[in-house]
């Protein structure tokens, strides 16, 4: 159940407590959570809360960014790999079908990552600019390495 919440981006705040900002994009992610808690015969409690003032409001704001700027961290590092992947097939000339087919599988993962953590974003975390430019520099490479897996395979 913890993992489910934490990948729908929950905030663990305590023993058993949890935070989701009450929009649609988390509906989904908590009702699967509940499933989870009440197939293991155990207890769910959902209450709508809010900070008790302003700053409270903004802690919590800071809470969730924070949770994604970490999420958007570790999406820059794997679009840095993937990146340096392409770089080694280049270097290597790896130019068959069977790469390029594995590589446009790994650039999806990513593009599905990316679209998840967009929608969990609500607040707009400073690495979120540099992640969809990190996304975009990885199709650049991918389409260029595509033209030359297939002018190879048109050699052959």
């Amino acid at each position: 159940m913890w993992r489910e919440l934490r990948r729908v981006g929950a905030l663990s705040l305590g023993q058993g407590v949890w935070a989701l900002p009450a929009t649609p994009a988390f509906e989904q992610g908590l009702e699967r959570a509940v499933t989870l808690i009440e197939r293991g015969a155990g207890d769910a409690l959902i209450l709508e809360a809010r900070g008790r003032d302003q700053a409270q409001a903004e802690r919590l704001e800071a809470l969730f960014t924070a949770s994604r700027e970490e999420e958007w961290a570790e999406f820059i590092a794997e679009s840095v790999k993937y990146e340096a992947e392409i770089e080694r097939e280049l270097a290597q000339e790896k130019f068959t079908l069977a790469e390029l087919d594995e590589e446009e599988q790994s650039l999806e993962r990513l593009r599905r990552w990316y679209r998840d953590l967009k929608l969990r974003d609500l607040f707009g975390a400073p690495s979120a600019n540099e992640a969809e430019s990190r996304l975009k520099r990885c199709q650049t490479q991918l389409d260029d390495f595509a033209e030359r897996v297939y002018a190879a395979a048109h050699r052959q």
